[in-house]
């Protein structure tokens, strides 16, 4: 199976358009067009019965006490762990692409509503990504943030964070999951359901001295 996008090529940085937040000289950051990237996909497998996509980010520091400081510089060495930016799940297996901000165009505060999906009476799901647990102690954001939100990495962090999005084709036409899930949740539901898989790789940072490069 291959996935791909027109929005930017595997191992690129992803376009600002697509980001929950671009550098922003004056105030380090400011909010994004949000959109989801275009992905189109083929050589699905014989007997797919759906498919489900996830949008990863692996390089998010494990600890946030120290993310978007001006007194601290978060080094490159400091543990990581997995942000779900996406998590869409039970898309049809004649389903070969999405287009550019079909299901994201920009920040809704306290996110988008989910998980069911109105669009055409297709039966796609949408899990929370984890804006939900980042804002959660906001007044002002906080809320159960369903579908896409995209790249937001700490202005301070010395790392390029690298978002990974990777295409399942699955046996079952719908995943076991009920009411209000997670990617966690889904990634679990899909095992022992894998036939295929196919993955694309985009970077993207906020870091003042890398965002120039």
């Amino acid at each position: 199976m291959k996935l791909w996008s027109e929005s930017f090529k595997d191992g690129d940085p992803i376009p600002g358009e697509f980001a929950f937040a671009v550098a922003d000289p004056a105030q380090h950051a400011r909010l994004s067009a949000n959109m989801n990237p275009q992905l189109a996909w083929d050589e699905v497998p014989p007997g797919t019965a759906s498919l489900a996509l996830f949008c990863i980010d692996g390089d998010a520091p494990q600890d946030g006490s120290d993310v978007n400081r001006d007194d601290v510089v978060l080094p490159v060495e400091v543990p990581r762990g997995d942000f779900f930016h996406w998590t869409l799940i039970d898309i049809p297996p004649g389903v070969t692409a999405l287009d550019a901000g079909r299901f994201s165009g920009g920040v809704t505060a306290r996110g988008k509503p989910g998980p069911a999906i109105a669009d055409g009476g297709q039966p796609w799901r949408q899990g929370l990504n984890d804006y939900t647990l980042w804002f959660s102690g906001d007044a002002a954001m906080a809320g159960d943030y369903y579908g896409y939100d995209g790249p937001c990495p700490p202005w301070n962090d010395m790392r390029v964070h690298h978002y990974v999005f990777r295409l399942y084709a699955l046996d079952i036409p719908r995943l076991e999951l009920e009411g209000r899930f997670a990617g966690p949740d889904a990634l679990r539901a899909i095992h022992g359901h894998i036939l295929d898989e196919a993955q694309l790789i985009g970077t993207y940072t906020l870091y003042s001295a890398l965002a120039k490069k």
